[in-house]
């Protein structure tokens, strides 16, 4: 019953209105753990990130040079947006990567909360 509870509690944290239906079998974290990840995504991140470490140099490298990596993430998601290539969506989260491993900006930091920004569903229009 807990975890009825708590799932409602998520999806009214998100937004969506709570399940009123029977209660379902919730996900064990194995489960979620299994499904919750592309194994074929990450294969593309690591294969170009070694491409990377030869272009670039590796993650963390002493001396090596400073990227914009930021306008970059831009750039390609415009180009994702125009063309639909999956190729740029791996290429965006190796540079996201990049950006958490090697940033030096003085407000770098981590901080694990809720923004209370979730993703918006798509409007599909019939035809």
């Amino acid at each position: 019953m807990l975890s009825y509870f708590l799932y409602n509690l998520w999806l009214w944290k998100c937004g969506y209105p709570e399940q009123t239906i029977a209660i379902q079998r919730l996900p064990s974290l194995d489960e979620l753990k299994h499904t919750e990840w592309s194994p074929k995504f990450e294969e593309l991140m690591r294969n170009r990130l070694i491409m990377g470490a030869i272009r670039y140099g590796r993650l963390n490298a002493k001396g090596k040079p400073q990227y914009d990596r930021i306008a970059s993430i831009f750039r390609r998601l415009s180009l994702y947006q125009e063309t639909g290539n999956k190729e740029i969506l791996v290429d965006i989260a190796n540079i996201c990567l990049c950006e958490f491993e090697e940033c030096d900006h003085p407000n770098q930091h981590f901080y694990s909360g809720d923004s209370e920004e979730h993703i918006d569903l798509k409007q599909i229009k019939e035809l």
